[in-house]
């Protein structure tokens, strides 16, 4: 009981969280809306890095443009596997950064998706002009970030056995 108690308390503060990155995305956005639409480029490193408001109606470099119910489908799966992922994640020290990176990619993908719902789009604005990468926001960033590390914490610190927890399989055949 003790054991879902603590469970519960961490899904309560990753619900928290969550909300919290969300609302700084879409504060970004709105301020972006309100300041940059229809107004040049600020540029903040010469050559390097500029905002430029986009109204991006597809995924990264414009691909799948105008597949939104493509995306509120895909957004809502990827909220699904996080929420299973979260509820079955033990509450043990090593998998912190873990949940932290799931609540990253959960506040990314809902705020992308609360601009598709409400705009058909979604509002990006963070330009590296140097590499001609994407124009992307706050919400891509969370995404990306927490799959870089996600990706060096299964390549690095997580054993096989650290993951059984998501499998579907029921444990009384194993050895323990």
């Amino acid at each position: 009981m003790e054991k879902n108690n603590k469970i519960m308390q961490f899904i309560g503060l990753d619900c928290i969280l969550m909300i919290l990155l969300t609302m700084v995305d879409q504060w970004t956005k709105s301020l972006v809306v309100h300041h940059l639409k229809g107004q040049s480029d600020v540029i903040l490193i010469p050559g390097v890095f500029q905002l430029h408001y986009l109204e991006n109606r597809g995924a990264a470099f414009g691909m799948l443009q105008n597949q939104k119910a493509f995306f509120i489908c895909m957004e809502i799966l990827i909220l699904l596997i996080v929420c299973y992922i979260l509820v079955k994640c033990p509450a043990q020290k090593k998998y912190r950064i873990g949940r932290l990176c799931m609540v990253g990619i959960a506040a990314g993908d809902v705020g992308n998706m609360i601009d598709r719902l409400r705009f058909d789009y979604v509002v990006d604005f963070i330009s590296f002009v140097l590499i001609h990468f994407p124009i992307f926001n706050v919400a891509d960033c969370y995404i990306v970030v927490a799959t870089i590390v996600l990706f060096l914490l299964f390549l690095f610190v997580f054993e096989e056995k650290d993951l059984e927890f998501l499998s579907f399989k029921q444990n009384r055949y194993r050895k323990m």
